[in-house]
Parts: C-alpha cells; sequence; structure tokens
C-alpha cells in the first residue's frame, strides 16, 4: 500500500497531503472535513472538487496538514495538493485535472504596503490648497 505525498499552495496557506487507498475519508489537521470547516459548505465542495471529478471520492484518504492565511486559502492550497497527489497516484488523473485549473498555482498574494501611502495603493486625500 503506497502513500503519495504533495504539497498546495495558495497565498500564505501551505498545505501537506499525504494519499493511500481507502475509503473517501479527508482529514485536515487531525479533524474530519466537516469539524474543520464547520458550515461553509462551499469549501468543502472546494476541497473535494478534484477527487470528485475523476472518481476518486471513494476510493483513497487523504490526510493533510495545513497551516497559514485563512480558511478559503486553506481550503484551495488543500486542493491543490490533492490534485497534485492524485495525479502521481493516476498519472490519467492529469488529463482531467489540468483543464479545471486545479493543477495551477494561483500565484496572487497580498500586496505590501508602500512608504507614504495608507495601504497599498490607498493614498491620503489630496487637498489643493
Amino acid at each position: 500500500m503506497d502513500k503519495y505525498y504533495a504539497t498546495g499552495k495558495r497565498k500564505t496557506a501551505v498545505s501537506k497531503v499525504w494519499m493511500k487507498e481507502g475509503s473517501g475519508i479527508v482529514r485536515i489537521n487531525g479533524k474530519t472535513l466537516n469539524e474543520y470547516f464547520g458550515g461553509l459548505d462551499s469549501l468543502k465542495l472546494v476541497v473535494e472538487q478534484p477527487m470528485k471529478t475523476t472518481g476518486y471520492e471513494t476510493k483513497l484518504d487523504c490526510d493533510c496538514q495545513v497551516s497559514g492565511s485563512g480558511l478559503s486559502a486553506q481550503a484551495q492550497a488543500i486542493r491543490h495538493g490533492i490534485s497534485r497527489a492524485l495525479v502521481m497516484f493516476d498519472p490519467q488523473a492529469r488529463t482531467i485535472l489540468k483543464p479545471l485549473g486545479f493543477l495551477t498555482r494561483d500565484q496572487r498574494s497580498v500586496e505590501r504596503k508602500k512608504y507614504g501611502l495608507k495601504k497599498a495603493r490607498k493614498s491620503f486625500q489630496w487637498s489643493k490648497r
């Protein structure tokens, strides 16, 4: 029984995903999917997307460790990690996941604050006199 490992990233969230054959249980930081995301069904769907689209939702178990950023970015980082682990498990899954953008790392992150400005781009009100 092999274990497949992959990392996923989004903003400052980093997820480590270990995948093995099983019954479709997804554990995040030692908690089940429902415990970790509570009533946020949209985030649960984001995490489950790669497994559902490839048809492995009842065949593989995922153990995830995630840290950094907020819950939404963490869910997307887990999706990225699961997608990469699925490709290692089944190389044919790449043809399904790649067009959907699950294997692409979203490079967008928070823009840094500039000197003399209120925020990254917001400035103080300009006064003519």
